[in-house]
């Protein structure tokens, strides 16, 4: 009887032992998907003023001025509530149907500088204002600042990248995209001429 108590007791120790370490090891797993994902994700907490301050170093930020007023030197232009009005669309006058203020194809980038997706597409973005130079506009708007926009647009996760054509409807995509697919998608939704049918 001694026997099977002191067994019983080493049984129970060793199962203990290893629900122990069964349990540590989820939460250590649980614990490594939460920091991927957070590390991965926007739509976490923000950084406040740890967020990357050199996004609004090299581009042009304006304040309203002449609705002809284009990104300068092939730079990506920042827009506030006032300068969106005038160089993307108002809003406001026009509620329901989308009227496009520009006079060449725009992106407009949706951003937040705690955002790691939108730091990671930020130098893209002004590689292609200068490729591009003349032939779109590339607008910037942070969405810190200017919540209104974010909210009249729907932004709920960062980046989200319109691209606005002369005719037609914008199209959005949220997320980053290597410049490839970005080039791919200005070259075949906002440069492209309508074909004309020779019958």
């Amino acid at each position: 009887m001694i026997l099977k108590r002191f067994n019983s007791k080493i049984i129970l120790n060793f199962a203990s032992v290893n629900l122990k370490q069964i349990i540590n090891m989820k939460k250590i797993g649980y614990l490594s998907v939460l920091i991927i994902f957070l590390f991965i994700s926007c739509n976490g907490t923000t950084d406040g003023e740890k967020g990357n301050t050199s996004l609004k170093s090299s581009a042009n930020i304006t304040d309203g001025g002449s609705k002809k007023s284009e990104s300068s030197n092939g730079i990506p232009e920042y827009l506030t509530e006032k300068t969106f009005k005038l160089k993307v669309m108002d809003y406001e006058k026009n509620p329901r149907q989308w009227v496009f203020a520009g006079d060449k194809p725009a992106i407009v980038d949706f951003y937040a500088d705690w955002c790691r997706p939108c730091r990671m597409i930020a130098p893209i973005l002004e590689e292609l204002a200068v490729e591009y130079e003349g032939k779109i506009n590339i607008y910037k708007v942070d969405t810190e600042a200017q919540r209104e926009l974010a909210a009249v647009f729907g932004i709920t996760s960062l980046p989200t990248v319109l691209f606005i054509p002369m005719q037609g409807k914008p199209s959005s995509q949220k997320g980053a995209l290597p410049k490839e697919s970005y080039k791919k998608i200005i070259d075949e939704f906002l440069l492209k001429t309508p074909s004309t049918s020779i019958n």
